[in-house]
């Protein structure tokens, strides 16, 4: 019987180990670490189009590394982060409003009502732009949720 209790506290810890070794990131980074890889998300707002960032202009917010093409767009972002960081930690704002997430390009890319929302791939946010209102409603109720897993 002591063996069998043994076993199921070592699996339990085990089982536990591994789910959080999956817990979900809060800020969708690439392989580098790199904040919606590495793309600058100032300049959606003030250049409205998707700015490779530069290693000179970094910082690190939300537990993600975000990289910036000048030092005024790191200062912006640095006083106001979450009025420039994309919705959903930077993943997939489709595949949030279905309940899952999914890594993002750059390129894809919309702002609605001052937010930024990022999305898979260009044929995805074709889909993505079909509803706007109505995705975010879904994805805003779902994203808490994906965090907590």
């Amino acid at each position: 019987m002591k063996f069998l209790i043994k076993i199921g506290l070592i699996s339990g810890i085990w089982l536990a180990s591994i789910s959080s070794a999956f817990a979900l990131e809060p800020v969708y980074s690439d392989f580098f670490g790199k904040a919606i890889r590495g793309y600058d998300p100032v300049a959606y707002f003030t250049q409205s189009k998707a700015v490779k960032g530069d290693s000179d202009f970094t910082y690190r917010w939300n537990e993600g590394v975000w990289y910036f093409s000048s030092q005024a767009n790191l200062d912006k972002f640095k006083a106001e982060p979450s009025q420039y960081a994309p919705q959903y930690g930077g993943y997939c704002a489709w595949a949030v409003s279905k309940g899952y997430t999914a890594k993002i390009d750059p390129n894809a890319w919309h702002i609605y009502q001052g937010k930024l929302y990022l999305n898979y791939s260009k044929s995805v946010q074709s889909t993505w732009m079909e509803d706007v209102s109505g995705n975010v409603m879904k994805a805003d109720a779902n994203w808490p949720q994906l965090l907590d897993k």
